[in-house]
């Protein structure tokens, strides 16, 4: 494994707004998400240099790809320990999920060498799952999670 680059020289304003609003946000964000929260630092910053510092960001290992299919790439924060992903079905967010349940390697068939895994939940965050809470009919099959619990 190559060591990590050393930062950039280049510690611009734009770069600075970008990475604070990658490091503040607590989960991965899109590349539009980055340049609405980064423009509240700078006003003029555009997306041509928001792909570009997330590029350099993760030349240099300090910003780590999320992908989630058929859906634009997230980034976070690297460094963060192996973790999983919510996505959320009604306004696209994406949360980090710290519990792990490990034993994806002995799911493999014979003969396979596990490399890596992702684990993707899907639903909806408490944000959105509220308003159903207040008299619209949840959908069939639908649960909610609540600190572990299914209700």
């Amino acid at each position: 494994m190559a060591p990590l680059r050393e930062p950039s020289s280049r510690d611009t304003s734009q770069r600075r707004a970008i990475r604070y609003a990658v490091e503040s946000a607590g989960r991965p964000l899109s590349a539009a998400e980055i340049l609405a929260s980064a423009r509240r630092e700078v006003p003029g910053l555009g997306i041509a240099t928001v792909y570009r510092a997330v590029r350099r960001m993760q030349e240099e290992g300090t910003l780590r790809q999320v992908d989630l299919p058929g859906d634009a790439p997230r980034y976070e924060s690297s460094g963060k320990g192996h973790h999983h992903h919510f996505h959320c079905r009604s306004c696209s967010r994406v949360y980090e999920v710290e519990a792990c349940p490990g034993e994806f390697v002995m799911q493999a068939p014979p003969g396979f060498s596990v490399e890596d895994r992702e684990l993707i939940l899907y639903g909806r965050c408490p944000t959105c799952v509220a308003p159903r809470r207040t008299g619209a009919p949840r959908s069939r099959g639908s649960r909610t999670v609540s600190r572990g619990r299914e209700r």
